[in-house]
């Protein structure tokens, strides 16, 4: 037995792996998170990380910079733009919801800032105070989703994309003339990206069907009400429960999962009551179209000629145009 394969038995012989959910989601023991990972075990988490969408590691004491540590064991830290950190610490988000602090929009099921031309490749939240009752973390696997497709809506979909944006996120600017100056400044540092609707997970290699609610707006070159009716169908499978996994927190507790294959949904329902969190973001890679794009003419078709033919140059494109 070679040193790579004693390694890994050692490992496994440390670790301890439970699923918790049917299609997504398994609890890891064994490990102090707030020490260095070697090598193997940095691997073995990336391979669980990959195959499971969702790690959760219960009785782990860390503070920020433990957090901070974890994370940078994977990849660089990435920024939130329009996060709850502050200056000297701007890679982590602390989410300190309580009363006259209501929780933000993360109720919607979404993938972590697929606004960006490259989404993180994973998010590590650690519990720190929580309420009695409530404030559950809901995750979805889209691989489950897709292949819950029928093959007609597969073949439709391979080679499609679709536009992100942030737009969740506008309201926190104020209607004033200083508000929207700052809009401008960050549309143009974040303008609308465009990604493939069905990507393939770097690792297992599966096809994940990549559109949120939260941040997709459009798929690309198709009619407004036409790409409206295929999204909202999309969303609508995010929601069956057979796709999920609830989670239920405990105190000290990280939960470590994959964006390129699970979507998730924070439940308000315990505000007012108090639940404090911190958060890390890994840079990931840019996703992975499962398809050669198809050319807009494929997706674009007209009863009679559009309107541009019969109006200035001026006119304002519409939404499927761009």
């Amino acid at each position: 037995m070679d040193d790579a394969a004693v390694g890994l038995e050692n490992l496994s012989s440390i670790l301890s792996v439970r699923k918790v959910g049917v299609l997504v989601g398994a609890e890891v023991t064994g490990i102090d998170l707030t020490k260095p990972l070697d090598e193997a075990t940095r691997d073995e988490i990336l391979r669980l990380h990959a195959e499971h969408g969702v790690l959760v590691f219960p009785d782990q004491v860390m503070d920020g910079e433990d957090l901070k540590n974890f994370g940078r064991a994977f990849g660089e830290l990435t920024v939130h733009p329009f996060s709850s950190s502050t200056e000297d610490n701007p890679e982590l988000i602390i989410y300190d919801q309580k009363e006259g602090n209501p929780p933000p929009p993360t109720d919607i099921w979404h993938t972590d800032e697929t606004f960006r031309p490259v989404p993180p490749m994973g998010t590590a939240l650690c519990s720190k105070i929580l309420p009695d009752v409530g404030g559950d973390t809901a995750f979805c696997n889209m691989a489950a989703v897709y292949e819950g497709l029928s093959d007609k809506l597969q073949q439709f979909l391979s080679g499609l994309e679709a536009v992100h944006d942030f737009k969740p996120f506008k309201t926190l600017f104020p209607d004033t003339e200083e508000g929207r100056k700052r809009l401008r400044k960050f549309e143009d540092m974040y303008p609308k990206t465009t990604h493939p609707i069905v990507s393939v997970h770097p690792v297992t290699g599966r096809k994940v069907l990549f559109v949120n609610p939260q941040f997709t707006m459009y798929i690309k070159h198709m009619e407004e009400e036409e790409s409206r009716t295929i999204l909202d169908l999309l969303f609508r499978k995010t929601y069956i429960h057979e796709y999920h996994y609830r989670h239920k927190w405990e105190s000290n507790m990280l939960v470590f999962w994959d964006n390129r294959l699970v979507q998730h949904s924070a439940l308000h329902d315990y505000y007012p009551k108090r639940r404090l969190m911190e958060r890390i973001t890994v840079k990931g890679t840019a996703p992975i179209a499962a398809s050669e794009a198809v050319e807009p003419g494929m997706v674009q078709r007209y009863l009679c000629p559009p309107v541009m033919a019969f109006s200035s140059k001026s006119r304002q494109k519409r939404q499927h145009e761009i």
